[in-house]
Order: structure tokens, then sequence, then C-alpha cells
């Protein structure tokens, strides 16, 4: 039976103890392999390893001895409750032996689980589970997490009554992370608010989250965003003895300014075009976006671009300036520039 991505959350939350088997694929073997996890947890209960009800094998070991598959579904274990035998990164060349298996399957036997790379919807492994009422296979995409899930995990976590921006704060992180980074942060969160009363909030989120961007850059470029030219000398002396590079400087520069043309010059309004930021930014460093886009017009951002692009072809030329004072010339010209209206 082939499950669609709609529903799979549902089944991954609550799966069919009376099922044969499962087999879930992807081109991501993070995703995979979280999906997997959650997967046996909901079948078997937290304690199945120290319980020896789950028995692992890899494809390799299955390749070298394919009775072993038949031998974790048919034993008796010491401990009772449910089974499963699990099989992981398998690939067509194992469809006989896993076959075999499911043929031979019978009520209160191991479910097989099997987890296994990109297939395409020819491949034998995945057509051996799509056509069995007694089988489900499950697709993983590259599709970032539905709400749903997100409130499964924060859930799993201990974090309940999520209020709406921080869960839009959340849905958002969610789509620039990869789903084990993204599962790292909303445990960490869950540590952070721990004995907590206080209702998470958004900037709960930016403190916990992975930075974006190295610490040090993001305050040297909001000094010469918001025209503290005295200060940008001594942060980039700093961020220079660091062994920042000028290039990458000017790129993170680059990008930065660039935000903030996107944000000031979107039909919607600033707060529409920062909502369209990827990766997102949210809590603090959301609100001193807005303020710094409210404070440049188009034009002359267009006119900072210009010059961050004119320095870096300075910087990948043949010139023998030396090259962070080009850098540092660059951004002192356009912390004094002149808002044009």
């Amino acid at each position: 039976m082939k499950l669609s991505p709609r529903d799979a959350p549902a089944y991954f939350a609550k799966p069919d103890p009376n099922k044969a088997g499962v087999l879930i694929f992807g081109g991501d073997a993070m995703r995979v392999s979280l999906k997997r996890q959650q997967l046996i947890k909901a079948l078997l209960g937290p304690n199945a390893e120290e319980e020896m009800r789950l028995s692992r094998m890899t494809a390799a070991e299955l390749r070298k001895d394919s009775a072993t598959l038949l031998d974790a579904v048919k034993a008796v274990g010491f401990f009772p409750g449910p089974r499963v035998a699990l099989v992981e990164d398998a690939t067509d060349g194992l469809d006989v032996v896993i076959g075999a298996a499911l043929d031979e399957w019978q009520p209160g036997d191991a479910q097989i689980v099997v987890t296994a790379g990109q297939l395409a919807a020819r491949a034998k492994l995945r057509k051996r589970f799509d056509g069995r009422a007694e089988t489900v296979a499950i697709g993983i995409y590259d599709d970032p997490p539905s709400r749903g899930e997100i409130e499964g995990m924060l859930a799993e976590a201990g974090l309940r009554d999520v209020p709406r921006d921080a869960s839009d704060a959340l849905f958002e992180l969610a789509r620039s992370l990869d789903p084990g980074d993204f599962r790292q942060t909303v445990e960490k969160i869950a540590l952070y608010k721990l004995s907590d009363e206080a209702p998470l909030s958004p900037e709960d989120i930016a403190l916990m989250a992975p930075a974006t961007i190295e610490a040090g850059v993001d305050d040297l470029l909001n000094l010469v965003t918001e025209r503290q030219v005295p200060k940008i000398g001594p942060v980039l002396r700093r961020l220079e003895a660091q062994g920042t590079n000028p290039v990458t400087l000017t790129i993170q520069a680059t990008r930065h300014f660039k935000q903030l043309h996107q944000v000031r010059s979107d039909p919607g309004g600033p707060g529409s075009g920062i909502g369209k930021l990827r990766p997102p930014v949210f809590g603090p460093r959301r609100d001193r976006m807005m303020r710094q886009a409210s404070a440049w017009s188009t034009p002359s951002l267009e006119l900072a671009l210009g010059s961050l692009l004119e320095t870096d072809l300075t910087l990948r030329s043949a010139a023998k300036a030396p090259e962070m004072a080009v850098v540092e010339r660059a951004l002192l010209k356009i912390a004094h520039m002149k808002d044009k209206r």
C-alpha cells in the first residue's frame, strides 16, 4: 500500500501494528532516519533495544547471510511485546530476500521495517511494498515539516500551548534548517524553557536558533547600516585579527544590503518583504532589520550595492591595494551616504 505525503505524518505518529512491513525511502538520509526512529518508537515504545525487541541489520549483512532477516522475523523474544526487524540502506538487490520474508510473515512475527535511498516508481523493492495490502511504502521528500509535524515535535519535547507568533517563527526556521538541525534546535528550546512558566516567544527561538551569519560580521554590518561610523574601525580590526577574509566580508555585506533592498522594495511593503527572506529572520533581528530598511531609501540601497560590487571586482582583480583597507573604505563610504529619497 502506497501512503501519500499528506497521510504519512499521521501514520508515523500512530502506525498499524498489524502490518507485515513498512518501507521508508527518500534521497535525504537524515529525513529517512528521523522518520524511521519515530515509527519504531511508536511501534515498540522507548525501551525496545534494552528489551531486545529490535533486531537491526544492514543491507551488507543481509547480502552475506540472506537467512538473517527471516530468523529475526520468526525469533521468539525473551521480553513480551511487539518486535521489529530493521533492514537499513536496502537496495533493489535485496528485493527477493525481503520479499521471501514478507511471504513467510504471520501475525505475531516481528514487523519488517526497511529503509532505502531514493527509489524510482518502477523499483522492484518499492513495487513489492506498494502492491500488498499488508505492507506500507512511504516516500520521504525534501518538503519542510508541516505545522502538524512541528506541533508533534514540540509536544514530544514537552512544549505545549505555543503562542501563534512563536509557532510562526518555528515554521519559518524549519524551512531553512536540515531536519536533524531543526529537531536539535527544538530540543535545545525545550531545555531552555524547562521550568519556565512564561510562554515561548520568538526571542527565545532566536536565542536558540543556529546563527546564519558570524556574530562579529553581523555586528559590523549593523554598525554600517545604522551609520555608526566611529565604531566601524575597531570592529573591523577585531575581525581582521580573527582571520576574516576580505572577499567573504564583502560577500556577506552584499547579501545584507540585498536583503534590505528586498524588504524595502517589496510591493506589499517592508512587513511583507521581510517575511519572504530566506533564510528567515525573526525576533530582535527581524525588528532591527525592519528599522534599518525604513531608514534607507531604495535608491540609497542601490548605491550601496553598487559600491560593494566595485569593491568585490577590485578585490578579485590584479590590484595591489591592501584588501582589508579597500573593504574598510567601501564600508565607511556607505555609512557616510546621505539618504536619497
